[in-house]
């Protein structure tokens, strides 16, 4: 079973999220900022990090650059799960080393799974 560190602040995003991925067999692993996402990314070594970019602590292209500074988890895929605008979170996400995005709110849920199903097939 794939393990899926979710990263996000707000209730709703993160209810939804929790519930698409594990109905559809993902095992998820949630925080709400960055310094409790990086401590889970450390001890649980999720297969992907799906990450809100604007967190209450620090903002998700922080903690990015945490988890491609560290040799353990440099390789894990990072996709920001932002609602930015596509071409700011696009710019964003490239600079900061991400492997890519996935627009909120979750309008299909066919789509978003085959989203994550994407970063963690490549």
């Amino acid at each position: 079973m794939k393990k899926i560190l979710l990263v996000e602040d707000i209730p709703d995003n993160a209810d939804l999220a929790l519930k698409i991925l594990t109905a559809n067999g993902y095992q998820v692993v949630h925080a709400l900022n960055a310094e409790t996402g990086y401590q889970l990314a450390l001890e649980e070594r999720p297969d992907l990090v799906l990450l809100d970019l604007g967190l209450p602590d620090y903002d998700g292209l922080t903690l990015a650059g945490w988890l491609r500074a560290d040799p353990g988890l440099d390789a894990m895929p990072i996709v920001a799960f932002t609602a930015w605008p596509q071409e700011t979170a696009r710019s964003m996400t490239e600079s900061y080393g991400c492997n890519g995005f996935i627009a909120k709110p979750i309008l299909s849920v066919k789509d978003f799974i085959a989203q994550v199903d994407s970063y963690l097939n490549k």
